[in-house]
């Protein structure tokens, strides 16, 4: 982690944040939408006395979890607006980029659904891209989500409101991206497992001069902006 006059926070690893926010020891952490559960491993092997259940719902993606087993982490196929799980299981929940992925009509539901298995007390880690800043700019010419990212604060917002959950911390932070070349990012943001962006000969092309822009002779970094709300599960 470190500050400059010239930019926000940047950070490289999110733990710190989460850390810094939260109580990671002795936790029982249910985390929605886990993709390959970076973080949660991270976590793991800072706090082998906490446990993790990581939710997927991209069958590929979570095949390459049981196949990467580790001690105290769970893996269930499932989404957020369906957690199989029993009441209040939880001290944390996790949403790291994944609430703008759900279903917009089903955002609320999962909320719901995370209060539900979320002990009083306990927390919701909810932690969103903004849609802004050049890294947005390249992703926007084949998947522009100004639609999804609204709907996912909306639904936090709604979620305030409706007294499950009260808000206790907000943070903003930048995150470095890296790639070694355009290959590398097409790869890794254009044909991800989760998502068929449509990747056609025209908005390939559109894509790669975008990216183009800001090549050197390192490759590609951008600073990635986010924005974190702790809530906290009322009684």
């Amino acid at each position: 982690m470190r500050l400059d006059a010239s930019n926000p926070l940047l950070i490289d690893d999110e733990l710190e944040v989460l850390a810094d926010l939260v109580p990671l020891a002795g936790r029982h952490i249910v985390e929605l939408g886990c993709g390959a559960a970076l973080l949660s491993r991270a976590l793991l092997a800072r706090h082998a006395d906490s446990r993790v259940t990581g939710l997927e719902v991209d069958e590929r993606q979570h095949a390459k979890n049981l196949a990467a087993p580790q001690a105290g982490l769970t893996f269930i196929a499932a989404g957020a607006q369906a957690i199989p799980l029993p009441d209040a299981s939880f001290d944390l929940a996790l949403m790291l980029k994944s609430l703008h992925h759900v279903p917009v009509h089903l955002m609320v539901e999962a909320l719901g659904e995370v209060a539900r298995v979320v002990r009083t007390g306990g927390h919701l880690y909810v932690s969103e891209p903004v849609y802004g800043g050049t890294f947005n700019e390249v992703i926007r010419v084949f998947n522009d989500e100004g639609v999804v990212r609204a709907a996912a604060q909306a639904a936090l917002n709604d979620a305030l409101g409706a007294g499950a959950w009260t808000q206790v911390a907000e943070r903003r932070f930048e995150m470095p991206v890296r790639f070694r070349d355009f290959a590398d990012f097409e790869q890794r943001m254009m044909r991800p497992t989760f998502a068929d962006h449509r990747i056609d000969e025209a908005k390939l092309a559109t894509t790669r001069a975008a990216f183009g822009l800001h090549v050197g002779p390192d490759g590609a970094g951008f600073n990635r902006p986010m924005h974190v709300r702790l809530l906290r599960r009322m009684g």
